[in-house]
């Protein structure tokens, strides 16, 4: 069986055409660099993603803080994860790379502030 993605690891972009046998990868055509072989492994055994969103601030200058994952996450856990990140409410002051929630989840990553909040 044959599967195709484009390589984002770089600007790159390489088109990449998997030959699987039971999700097992034989062989990787199209990728200019390591990084492409690499990422298509990734994206067969354990694809993972670095999620964002936003958290309400009380008291403000701003009503939302943007907030990031720390690492990638594995991509099944995303959904489970914003709802984590929904729940959460934080007051001013914030400051930039702030931990907003530590080890979310038990997933080893932490939810982190990407910028600062100053208060009212």
């Amino acid at each position: 069986m044959n599967r195709e993605m484009t390589c984002i690891v770089c600007p790159n972009g390489c088109e990449l055409t998997l030959e699987l046998e039971e999700n097992v990868i034989k062989n990787v055509i199209g990728a200019f660099c390591k990084k492409g072989v690499a990422y298509a492994t990734q994206e067969i055994q354990n694809p993972k993603r670095t999620i964002s969103s936003l958290v309400k601030v009380n008291n403000g200058e701003m009503p939302l803080v943007s907030v990031r994952t720390t690492t990638a996450i594995p991509k099944n856990r995303i959904f489970d994860v914003m709802k984590e990140i929904k729940k959460i409410e934080v007051d001013a002051p914030i400051k930039v790379e702030q931990v907003i929630i530590n080890n979310v989840l038990g997933l080893g990553v932490d939810i982190i502030a990407t910028k600062s909040i100053c208060k009212k």
